[in-house]
């Protein structure tokens, strides 16, 4: 089997039985923020996107690019979808042309059989609301000789049935960088931010090791990030600057950590790598640049090259800001109302858990505006003398009309992502309100509210460090006998970095999850 880097998260797998693509994203996400780091954008995409089968974890700009599978990948290549809740991923592939599918369903082994031969997968699908743009997912390959568990960015709660399947897994890629605006956009004082940055840089990396431990692949990719700002406005949320605080690390960090944590196993690969696996024996690495170009990429040379990167992106970077809408025009009240009111009115899990009115600042010179997106009385108004706001956003208006115009269903997959915003809050994270931003169709919203009305069992419990707690994490049921660190009398869930007080099993990351403890 052959793997090929393509960038971020995106792989080439080659076998005797087919090659299948996966995630192939070169054009730059988010509104301009995010680019491929290292840069993708030589490679022959035409010779990639000759594939059999396509695979697209999810819906995520840093994963499906539209523009890049339009012009570049086969529309005849069989694409292996999810099993997810709302059919949105399936409805965008058909827009662009591909129109052979093979639905999997959800953790369940599939045998391909084509004319070169057959092949095993297995998609692992996410369907919590807070996985991706309602669903996420990860991707097992098997050829019979090899087996590679392609897991992006997903994050799986359990993973037992991979090697029910497949045995011992050969290849490893996973995510273990940020891909979030936290806690860069909030408005904190300077020290806060920083601790608070530290901390979600060592958590993402302790998580990732986990997941890491519990499959036990022989050789492990470390992919899916960081993205790369090329923004002069962006510029400094890369780590190229020595800052412990960084929620980017790259790749170079990340083996370090392995390494340092008794993991040889691990292959730096950048877009252009290829990697040849007979079992688990690596019989070649192959790297597009003489190995000191590629490990100055991310060390001695890294400013440099970032600055290069943006000099020549810079056409790219002016051409995206051009699509965007003009600042200018009529106020957004009416628009935003007849946008957000329809949606509000079919939920109350999700209004009645974000329990507020929020304010939403829109800036841009002199065409400035607040609106007030009021849960509690599912209206969008204007704010009211001296109204204070537990929830915050301050976001530019020429933002806010492109994805009006756009009727893009998603601001969490454009704006939030972006970081071209700020935010505020007094207490925790409310996920219940990141939620409704990326549950704009009715489709969306009626699942997403259905989910937080379902309920779970917490009925089975473990003990960890002299605390008897329910096994499941009221956040997003991640098995805490796995994912749960006790330090004194706070547990902390490696899955996303939620904390729980233990002694009264109030959840101090967000609004209601309690979690039932004990001290033994």
């Amino acid at each position: 089997m052959q793997v090929t880097s393509v960038g971020h998260a995106g792989f080439r797998i080659d076998t005797t039985a087919g090659s299948i693509l996966c995630d192939p994203w070169v054009n730059p996400a988010y509104f301009g923020s995010w680019f491929v780091f290292p840069d993708n954008s030589e490679l022959d995409w035409d010779a990639l996107g000759d594939c059999d089968y396509l695979y697209v974890s999810h819906l995520h700009k840093d994963h499906f690019d539209p523009e890049n599978l339009r012009a570049h990948v086969n529309k005849d290549a069989v694409v292996l979808l999810p099993d997810f809740p709302v059919p949105d991923l399936k409805r965008e592939l058909e827009k662009l042309g591909f129109h052979r599918f093979v639905e999997t369903t959800d953790s369940t082994k599939h045998t391909l059989s084509g004319p070169k031969g057959d092949l095993d997968i297995m998609i692992i699908a996410l369907r919590a609301p807070a996985d991706g743009p309602i669903g996420d997912s990860g991707l097992v390959v098997s050829d019979g000789t090899t087996t590679v568990f392609n897991m992006n960015d997903a994050r799986p709660i359990d993973l037992d049935m991979v090697a029910a399947e497949f045995g011992h897994v050969d290849v490893h890629m996973l995510q273990y960088s940020g891909a979030i605006w936290y806690p860069m956009v909030y408005d904190m004082p300077a020290r806060a931010k920083e601790a608070f940055g530290s901390q979600k840089r060592q958590r993402q990396m302790d998580r990732c090791r986990q997941y890491i431990a519990q499959v036990g692949a022989t050789w492990v990719i470390p992919s899916a990030g960081p993205p790369c700002f090329l923004d002069p406005a962006l510029r400094d949320l890369n780590d190229d600057h020595d800052d412990p605080a960084n929620i980017f690390p790259d790749q170079v960090v990340f083996l370090d950590q392995m390494r340092r944590n008794g993991h040889d196993g691990g292959l730096l690969m950048v877009p252009g790598t290829v990697a040849d696996f007979t079992g688990s024996q690596l019989n070649s690495l192959t790297q597009p640049l003489p190995e000191d170009q590629v490990q100055a990429i991310f060390t001695t040379g890294k400013a440099d090259y970032i600055e290069a990167y943006a000099q020549r992106m810079a056409p790219v970077l002016a051409a995206e800001k051009a699509r965007w809408a003009p600042a200018a025009g009529e106020p957004l009240l009416e628009p935003l109302r007849n946008l957000f009111e329809p949606i509000m009115l079919q939920t109350d899990q999700i209004c009645d858990g974000i329990g507020y009115p929020v304010e939403l600042r829109l800036t841009s010179g002199d065409h400035n505006e607040t609106v007030v997106l009021d849960f509690p009385k599912r209206t969008v108004r204007e704010p009211i003398a001296d109204e204070k706001f537990r929830y915050g956003f301050e976001i530019g208006t020429e933002l806010v009309r492109t994805v009006v115009r756009d009727r893009e269903p998603d601001w969490v997959n454009t704006i939030f992502l972006s970081t071209r915003f700020k935010a505020w809050r007094v207490g925790g994270y409310n996920e219940y309100l990141y939620t409704f931003f990326k549950c704009l169709t009715d489709e969306r919203i009626a699942y997403a509210d259905g989910w937080f009305a379902e309920a779970h069992d917490d009925s089975a419990s473990i003990v960890l460090d002299g605390w008897e707690i329910q096994r499941r994490c009221p956040h997003l049921k991640a098995d805490l006998s796995k994912f749960g660190v006790v330090e004194g009398d706070t547990l902390t869930c490696n899955l996303h970095g939620w904390q729980w007080n233990l002694t009264n099993g109030r959840c101090l990351t967000s609004k209601g999850h309690q979690l039932r403890t004990a001290k033994l």
